[in-house]
């Protein structure tokens, strides 16, 4: 190891960190400034990856999990030579930058993950983890690993006080995941003060009993790092955590403090770090010439890695011509089977959830690179994958079900860390009013545009005996809020087939599909209903060109409606499924009026919230549920609710 070229890049690091985050007068400049050494020699000495082509299949992935210290990946991203100009580093934190405040997937290249909600970073390297082990089970060969990467992250104290750090790092250990690898940068230090204030966990011994080897070193001790990582490599059945000790802010006038954590230097501050790193005072944005230098050099063995790649990949493909067109399949999310859709008939009465389970199966034949689970409730959520591959584990790396345990914000974040390394769509499953666990991981997606499948089951106050803690009530409207986020409440078992095959369609955001628990009949449709329901709404029962009043239902509301509408005599009812309400929202006026059909009169018909209907129709025509519910058998509490076919029958009377 040329150790004097990466003290070189580490002041480097140093240098354009307090440079860009002073010349943005925000920013993190404790975490660049303290952990420089690492980055250096992980970019330099450590990680398989080519700047040129940051996209290279079988590359390492680092994911900064303390994502504030954004600063220390753009700046190795820029000397490393990805495409991360030194215009893009001088403009840190403003609008349209390349290099925005935390780290954003698809903004930065070789940013391999949004981070910055602390602890979601390592939860989500979990995920690309399990990705790379169920890849090289199905596609290396003895002769060829053509699938052989680490997964390495960098958290500090605050990601590791995250509740999700515990339930991924959990499932991490359980799963025996060798090749990931974890640094802690052990400073000591929160926003608050010395972590002692809070945070006194003997980590050590909290990962050695989730089953990880830990592993104990110095910051600043380039060879050392490199001796730790090898040893972790060594390491096959039990993912590493390497604690370096470390100096926040370090070479800042109050390094080791608080003060240097989440706040700029000043020109002071400044000049008297450079002074003491050993930098021009007199220069901003000064990069010392031996670390370009280096990294021009190290280029041309990354780029030789991938090349070597690349032979290994056409020997291996030319040798399993099947297995390669179904790697091609896999990373260009291409059918790879052809199951027909489960059928149904008009009066088929089945809960959603069964039909959901079905489809499923469905499409895990299509496509067999789909892969998930529920946390710990495959029964209730209809999850079992009915197909030879098994359950995912330490000895079965080739299985598609993935247990991931009560850990539903875990379980989010490791979708997401799978679908982000390719080749794999993941989904997971867990009771509707359990979202709320995982919605920030939810969120997190969203913004990243990762196309993450939610199986949402238990969807209303049709749970029944559970009680209210598990009636979600505001739940639905409260996804429908998050940007960039699909939520489709079928009605019956062929909207579920329709919703199952949007879901796996989307490429660019997470959906979110809310299953009933209770049965649900399959009633007739009018029209090209299913074009009409992508749209997000469609006519069930059209009642009359002009209807006296249109009922807008989701999910197992149609079937309410239905029934009420049955009941209400001298007036035409049109009955409408709104499939997706946000794509209905969305919907030109033309296409919203033809689904109204120019109702003198609109009700609307939902077993939660009205938060979000108000634009549709009066508060009085709202026939939702703005309580929390009640214990007892699902029709008692419907009924003890007013939420039931005759009380919807006499508002639409009126």
């Amino acid at each position: 190891m040329d150790t004097k070229a990466i003290g070189a890049v580490s002041l480097s690091i140093r240098s354009l960190s307090m440079d860009a985050i002073q010349k943005a007068n925000s920013g993190h400049p404790g975490l660049p400034l303290g952990a420089a050494e690492l980055a250096a020699v992980l970019y330099g000495e450590i990680m398989k990856h080519n700047p040129a082509d940051s996209k290279w299949v079988d590359r390492d992935r680092f994911v900064l999990s303390a994502g504030h210290g954004s600063m220390l990946l753009y700046s190795i991203l820029h000397l490393a030579g990805y495409k991360v100009s030194m215009d893009d580093i001088k403009s840190f934190r403003q609008v349209g930058s390349k290099c925005p405040g935390h780290p954003e997937v698809g903004i930065t290249d070789g940013v391999e993950a949004t981070s910055g909600p602390l602890g979601q970073g390592i939860a989500l390297s979990v995920g690309m983890a399990i990705a790379e082990s169920m890849l090289a089970a199905r596609f290396n060969t003895p002769k060829h690993k053509i699938v052989d990467h680490y997964t390495y992250s960098l958290v500090g104290e605050g990601c590791l006080e995250e509740g999700v750090s515990s339930e991924a790092s959990s499932l991490a250990g359980n799963l025996h995941l060798g090749k990931l690898i974890v640094f802690y940068d052990e400073n000591k230090i929160s926003i608050d003060g010395n972590t002692e204030i809070t945070f006194t966990d003997d980590i050590q011994k909290r990962y050695e009993a989730y089953g990880w080897q830990v592993l104990r070193g110095s910051m600043y001790n380039a060879q050392e790092i490199a001796d730790l990582v090898n040893m972790a490599k060594n390491e096959t059945k039990r993912p590493s955590l390497i604690i370096l000790k470390s100096v926040i802010g370090k070479g800042a006038p109050k390094q080791g403090t608080a003060d240097v954590h989440g706040a700029p230097l000043g020109e002071a501050g400044c000049a008297e770090a450079k002074k003491t790193l050993g930098l021009p005072v007199d220069q901003q944005f000064y990069v010392v010439p031996e670390a370009y230098k280096y990294f021009e050099e190290r280029r041309k063995d990354f780029a030789k890695a991938e090349e070597d790649w690349k032979k290994k990949f056409a020997d291996w493909s030319k040798e399993n011509p099947e297995l390669a067109k179904l790697w091609d399949d896999y990373w260009n999310c291409r059918q790879t089977g052809d199951a027909a859709a489960p059928s149904y008939k008009v009066g088929d009465g089945l809960a959603t959830r069964d039909a959901s389970g079905k489809s499923l199966n469905c499409m895990a034949d299509r496509y067999k690179w789909l892969v998930g689970g529920s946390a710990d409730l495959q029964g209730p959520n209809k999850t079992k994958l009915n197909n030879d591959d098994g359950t995912y584990s330490a000895d079965n790396q080739k299985g598609r079900t993935i247990e991931y345990g009560i850990r539903e914000f875990g379980m989010s974040q490791v979708m997401s860390g799978i679908n982000l390394h390719g080749g794999l769509r993941a989904f997971g499953a867990t009771f509707l009013v359990f979202s709320d666990y995982l919605r920030g991981s939810l969120r997190v997606a969203a913004l990243s545009k990762i196309p993450n499948i939610y199986i949402f089951t238990h969807d209303s106050i049709y749970v029944g005996e559970d009680g209210p803690t598990h009636q979600p009530i505001e739940t639905i409207s409260s996804l429908r809020i998050i940007p960039n986020v699909q939520v489709l409440r079928p009605g019956d078992a062929e909207e579920s087939q329709l919703a199952w095959e949007m879901a796996l369609e989307s490429k660019d955001h997470p959906v979110c599909m809310a299953f009933s628990r209770q049965k649900l009949t399959v009633y007739a449709k009018e029209g090209d209903w299913k074009a009409d329901a992508r749209k997000g709404a469609y006519v069930v029962q059209k009642g009359a060109d002009t209807p006296d009043v249109t009922v807008l239902a989701t999910g197992s509301e149609v079937n309410l409606a239905l029934d009420a509408a049955k009941l209400v005599k001298g007036k035409s009812v049109r009955v409408v499924s709104v499939f997706d309400k946000n794509a209905f929202d969305d919907a030109d006026d033309a296409f919203r009026n033809k689904i109204l059909g120019g109702a003198k009169r609109v009700v609307v018909a939902e077993a939660g919230v009205r938060a979000g209907w108000e634009g549709y129709a009066k508060k009085a025509d709202l026939f939702t549920i703005d309580r929390f519910g009640e214990s007892g058998p699902a029709g008692k509490v419907a009924e003890y609710l007013g939420f039931t076919a005759d009380k919807l029958a006499a508002l639409l009377s009126k």
